[in-house]
């Protein structure tokens, strides 16, 4: 339905509680647009606690969360846990510093507050995947190990920052691989992060071999893999349904979150497991 009609969407609006101390400017213009388009509902929480508790009590209304990263993962994280993430409908205005917006950047999704509650209001619902580890962690846009910065010294801006494009559009295949553009890992010269690499149980990569790094993402229902070997070796690619990472305790990234240590650990590419909706 149009998004003049009134009757044609029923909003949860979930305004995070950093969106509002960051940028305020912002969320009010999202908060105007939406409610102007929309039967809205409006809520401020004060927490993740106030969050969890709101979004369980959705009912029938699309949650569209205004916040950064972390504030759309908490609410896919919570809904994944609770086993209802498949059948809630979600959308997102981006709201927050850039460095905290690299998931909106990678799903394609407006950075800007009148772009993205447009398209909130007049965009198309699409199902798209995600990384499951064995403890319930989702990842969105992609991980790597080890968890070393990129670098942003000067001279090497666009090794630090790939460019990222939705998944879904003809420059997909550029996507999917933007992670594994990122630059040598900070470290000891000449030594690398001694890494098993397994994929569907297939050995990748073991311990007596440094690897430069791992890059995971999700695409089109599995994950694909690159593991870039220490020096002049070509990258190994491949897809495979699960993904585990094992070695002396290692830090990963995942949606530009620092993770572990841990010893181990497996992530499992779950398609079409969530809905969001996205400009047409």
């Amino acid at each position: 339905m149009s998004a003049a009609d009134p009757t044609g969407q029923q909003l949860l609006i979930v305004v995070d509680p950093v969106a509002r101390r960051v940028d305020g400017e912002s969320v009010r213009i999202a908060k105007d647009v939406l409610t102007a388009g929309s039967m809205a509902r409006i809520c401020l929480p004060d927490g993740p606690g106030e969050v969890a508790r709101a979004v369980a009590r959705r009912g029938r209304r699309r949650t569209v969360v205004v916040g950064d990263d972390r504030a759309l993962l908490r609410v896919v994280g919570q809904l994944h846990r609770q086993r209802e993430l498949a059948e809630t409908p979600l959308a997102w205005v981006p709201v927050g510093p850039l460095p905290a917006l690299s998931v909106a950047r990678a799903l394609g999704v407006p950075l800007g507050a009148v772009a993205a509650a447009r398209a909130v209001l007049d965009g198309v619902e699409r199902r798209l995947g995600l990384l499951a580890d064995e403890d319930e962690g989702v990842v969105l846009g992609g991980l790597w190990a080890p968890a070393a910065l990129p670098r942003e010294r000067a001279g090497h801006p666009a090794a630090a920052r790939p460019a990222y494009r939705p998944w879904w559009s003809p420059a997909a295949r550029t996507a999917r691989t933007a992670l594994a553009l990122l630059s040598r890992p900070a470290g000891r010269p000449g030594v690398g992060p001694r890494l098993r690499v397994e994929a569907d149980g297939v050995l990748l990569a073991d311990e007596d071999h440094p690897l430069e790094r791992v890059a995971v993402t999700a695409a089109g229902g599995l994950a694909e893999v690159s593991v870039h070997p220490q020096g002049d070796g070509a990258p190994l690619r491949c897809r495979a349904r699960s993904v585990t990472l094992s070695g002396p305790d290692f830090r990963y990234r995942a949606d530009e979150r620092l993770r572990g240590p841990v010893g181990e650990r497996t992530w499992t590419a779950l398609g079409e497991a969530w809905r969001l909706v996205l400009p047409g």
